[in-house]
């Protein structure tokens, strides 16, 4: 099929339109590309369809709907005959796909290690980052270790986040608090720094900190009422900034350090704590119980002070909480956190959460799924972007079997393939340069009937962005010479988290009904 244009250019004056109702990147509701008043471009049975996103906690609603035969969440049409592939495995109950870029288990992680030594533990989290603190700390591995309890706190739900900063933070504290004395081990996710550090609300953000302070005030004394040594960290740094150079809200993560304090009712380790990366954390966690280190676990303790025997520990990840600049640019600096301040005076270290020291390119900003599977880990984990990074600078990418396989198929059954395509540069989701490579391949195969499937980022990419991108995609695409834009979808809705199935059948059925608001190409 030739094209008169490629339709991104299209897509973003009607995204342009949806601003001026009011709607944002993250939450676009559906638009669907027309021609002749048609919806175009819609997956169909005999289809090759390739989800460019990688990372998972994000992706396993929208897969199940497409590959799942049992899945009953919510009506939707479903094609038996599809060809479905992922580009990491990133979850198990999906083995049976194809997959481009295979997984890279983490062997002996923290949980496995205090598993195996007959340890008791205890993990909790808010849903937005519940997979953080499970799939991701336990280094891929979806299932508890004999001895592991998980708990999932719902977060909100029908409310954007901003208008309810303190998130189910309240919820997740009292089960933390609840939980201790009760197991060995506890670690918990604070969400709110990362959650409303992506949002463009500078008031929220400042009073997400306040929060966090007040519930670390409650959890941490609790903890050291009873016995434990408390460590409370970060896995990356975002709600600390609040704007960029040029003036505009500040919504990514960064590459700045993150503190780790250390906390003994017994004693105080003040001259013994040297700083690190985030892969030296579970060693840590290791001496004070008195457990052995596992050789595969190559980070080193923080410190060779003596804790005694049988210590319990809780871990407090404060989710995008990095050291700020300490001026009117830092919304930690400018709340209300009398008890943070209270906590940089007692022993701690300033730890590598980014780049190179937690598995991703060189200066590149740390992200959630890097920082906990570093910090469970005990070691530097490299990240599936840097390894699909490394296959694109290397020429390897376009040689993926299931890329090709996808191709092949589509050639041979005269049907299309569709590119779940994320809109942006640089986010731990995926990159806009996979589809555009996979397009690339299509292209030398001869196949030209590609259809890209637009996700909003809304978080990596600066608001109001994606008209300008969708300009740049569209002359990227007539540089390749395939691929049409036909639909777009907010992220929030699409690449929902929290079982919200309604909001992920808004993007599916624009995808596969072209349900949606209309817009010509």
């Amino acid at each position: 099929m030739l094209y008169k244009n490629h339709g991104a250019a299209a897509l973003g004056r009607a995204v342009e339109k949806a601003y001026e109702k009011g709607q944002t990147d993250y939450y676009l509701e559906p638009l669907v590309g027309t021609v002749d008043g048609k919806a175009v471009g819609k997956v169909a049975d005999g289809d090759s369809v390739i989800f460019c996103c990688r990372r998972g906690e994000r992706e396993i609603e929208l897969t199940e709907m497409f590959t799942d035969p049992q899945f009953s969440a919510v009506d939707r049409i479903f094609h038996k005959d599809l060809y479905f592939v992922i580009l990491t495995l990133y979850n198990d109950k999906f083995s049976h796909l194809p997959v481009a870029f295979g997984p890279e288990h983490v062997e002996k992680p923290l949980a496995e290690v205090l598993s195996d030594a007959g340890k008791t533990q205890f993990h909790c989290a808010e849903s937005e980052k519940y997979a953080h603190v499970t799939f991701f700390f336990n280094g891929g591995n979806n299932d508890p270790y004999p001895g592991e309890d998980d708990l999932r706190v719902p977060s909100p739900k029908g409310i954007p986040f901003d208008q309810k900063p303190e998130l189910s933070l309240p919820t997740v504290a009292e089960k933390v608090k609840d939980a201790l004395g009760k197991y060995d081990f506890i670690v918990t996710n604070f969400a709110n720094g990362d959650v409303i550090g992506h949002t463009s609300n500078s008031e929220a953000k400042i009073m997400a900190c306040g929060y966090v302070d007040h519930y670390l005030d409650e959890v941490v004394n609790d903890a050291l009422r009873k016995d434990y040594v408390v460590i409370v960290t970060a896995d990356h740094g975002n709600i600390e900034t609040l704007y960029t150079a040029e003036g505009t809200p500040h919504v990514a993560h960064t590459t700045n350090l993150v503190a780790c304090i250390m906390m003994d009712p017994r004693g105080d380790h003040k001259e013994e704590i040297r700083d690190g990366a985030l892969g030296d954390v579970a060693p840590t966690i290791l001496h004070v119980m008195g457990i052995e280190q596992p050789q595969l676990m190559t980070g080193r303790t923080l410190t060779d002070a003596d804790f005694g025997k049988d210590r319990k520990v809780l871990l407090i990840i404060c989710d995008g909480w990095g050291m700020g600049s300490h001026d009117d640019n830092d919304a930690i600096y400018l709340a209300e956190t009398p008890y943070w301040d209270y906590l940089l005076r007692q022993p701690h270290c300033f730890l590598n959460a980014s780049g190179r020291y937690v598995g991703l390119e060189d200066g590149k900003p740390g992200n959630s799924e890097a920082g906990h599977s570093n910090l469970g880990g005990g070691r530097c984990v490299l990240q599936d972007d840097v390894r699909i990074e490394k296959a694109i600078r290397e020429g390897s990418f376009q040689q993926c079997e299931a890329f090709q396989q996808a191709i092949k198929r589509a050639l041979e059954n005269k049907k299309a393939l569709h590119l779940l395509a994320y809109l942006t540069k640089k986010s731990s989701h995926g990159s806009i340069e996979y589809p555009l490579q996979i397009a690339s391949l299509a292209r030398k195969m001869g196949l030209q009937e590609v259809y890209f499937h637009i996700i909003f980022d809304g978080r990596s990419t600066p608001p109001g962005s994606a008209p300008d991108m969708l300009d740049e995609l569209e002359r990227q695409l007539e540089e390749i010479g395939v691929g049409m834009v036909v639909d777009g979808t907010g992220r929030g809705l699409i690449l929902d988290r929290d079982k919200n199935y309604e909001k992920v059948k808004k993007g599916y059925d624009a995808i596969v009904e072209g349900k949606g608001t209309l817009y010509s190409i």
